[in-house]
C-alpha cells in the first residue's frame, strides 16, 4: 500500500513539473538570458558627431574633450546664431585624422554633414547581482559593460567601467518577463540603463 502512495505522488509531481515552463521559476540563469535578449540591452550605443557651429556647452562636454585630446576635432572662435547665444561658440571641423578614424564606419556622404552617427559600443551582461521576488513581481539587479566597436568606441565608452542596473520583471501566463513600461516594481530596462551610466558620470 505504502509503495502505491509513494509511486502515486511521484506521478503526481511528474505532472505538475511536467506543465510548468522553464520561464515559471525566475533563476539566475533565466533573468540572465533575458535581459540580454532583450531589444533595449541589445539595441548599440550611436554617438551623434556634431561639426559646424557648436555652443560652448557642447564643445566642452566630456566627449568632445575626448574627441579633441584624440585631435580628431579642431575648432575656431566663431559668432553664436540667436539659438546658441550666449558667446563663446565654436565651428567644429574634423581633422584629417579624425576623417580616417571614421573613414571605415561613415559613408563619404555622411562625413561631408552636419552631423552623423557613429556605432559606437554594445552593451555586454557581466552578471545577476541579486533578485528580489514579491507575488508576480520582482526586481533583478544586475552588472553590465560596454564593449567598444571601434576606435571612436574605444575612446568614449570604456570596457573597465562596470555599471550596476536594477530591472523590474512580472510574471505572466506564459513565464516572467522583463518590463518594457514603468511600473511599480522596478525600472523598464532602457530607464535603468540610461540612470546606471548617469550615476558614473
Amino acid at each position: 500500500m505504502r509503495k502505491h502512495i509513494i509511486s502515486g505522488f511521484c506521478f503526481v509531481c511528474a505532472l505538475l513539473l511536467s506543465s510548468c515552463s522553464p520561464r515559471d521559476f525566475l533563476t539566475r540563469r533565466l533573468a540572465a538570458d533575458l535581459i540580454a535578449a532583450s531589444n533595449a540591452f541589445r539595441t548599440p550605443q550611436q554617438f551623434l558627431l556634431r561639426t559646424g557651429v557648436l555652443s560652448n556647452k557642447d564643445y566642452l562636454s566630456p566627449e568632445y574633450l575626448v574627441l579633441q585630446h584624440r585631435g580628431w576635432i579642431s575648432a575656431t572662435n566663431a559668432p553664436c546664431p540667436p539659438q546658441l547665444a550666449p558667446s563663446p561658440c565654436w565651428d567644429v571641423l574634423l581633422t584629417p585624422s579624425g576623417v580616417d578614424a571614421v573613414r571605415s564606419f561613415v559613408s563619404p556622404d555622411e562625413r561631408d554633414k552636419p552631423s552623423f552617427s557613429v556605432t559606437a559600443a554594445r552593451r555586454e551582461l557581466l552578471g545577476i547581482v541579486g533578485i528580489s521576488k514579491q507575488g508576480n513581481v520582482a526586481d533583478v539587479d544586475f552588472t553590465w559593460r560596454w564593449v567598444p566597436l571601434n576606435e571612436f568606441g574605444s575612446a568614449l565608452y570604456s570596457s573597465a567601467l562596470h555599471y550596476t542596473s536594477t530591472v523590474g520583471f512580472r510574471y505572466y501566463d506564459d513565464g516572467w518577463r522583463v518590463v518594457q513600461t514603468a511600473s511599480h516594481s522596478g525600472e523598464p530596462l532602457d530607464e535603468a540603463l540610461r540612470n546606471a551610466q548617469r550615476a558614473q558620470q
